[in-house]
């Protein structure tokens, strides 16, 4: 969030997931927690789960609407919208924000076969950020990452 409010005015950092609810322990829920207690607005819904025409379960959880509702009601105030997304989806809102007189960024990548943003969605851009480019400024220090735990095999596993 800080590499954004050091290039204008952050009004406010959304962050949006579909969350299986019936999970003991989800892993997604300390992202969540953080999130939520260094100031990013959280927008949550249930995931639903399916069974496919092969008797495979799958979840599914887009929070299309979600995001683009909360980008027209937001476009009133803002001047710029930041999204974090390469879905094709998205470029009717893009279009619809420059309409109203917005700037539209879109930041995702093109480093991974196949690219994570749609060409079209791209193109609707007034500007394109690809990821890589921000990693210096958001990417996690791999110092603060936690250490994994390295075991010791017990003496007596190395006696004969």
């Amino acid at each position: 969030m800080k590499a954004f409010q050091k290039r204008g005015y952050l009004l406010r950092a959304y962050y949006y997931t579909a969350l299986i609810e019936d999970q003991e322990y989800s892993s997604i829920r300390p992202l969540i927690d953080w999130l939520d207690y260094n100031g990013y607005k959280v927008v949550t819904k249930p995931a639903k789960e399916f069974t496919d025409s092969m008797g495979r379960r799958k979840i599914k959880g887009n929070m299309d609407i979600e995001l683009a509702i909360d980008a027209m009601e937001q476009s009133e105030t803002v001047d710029h919208l930041v999204i974090f997304s390469g879905d094709g989806d998205f470029t009717t809102l893009v279009e619809a924000l420059q309409r109203k007189g917005r700037k539209v960024s879109i930041i995702s990548t093109m480093a991974t076969q196949p690219p994570m943003i749609a060409d079209d969605l791209r193109r609707q851009a007034d500007h394109f950020i690809d990821l890589l480019s921000l990693k210096s400024e958001i990417g996690r220090d791999p110092s603060e990452r936690p250490q994994k735990p390295v075991e010791i095999a017990p003496a007596s596993d190395f006696e004969e």
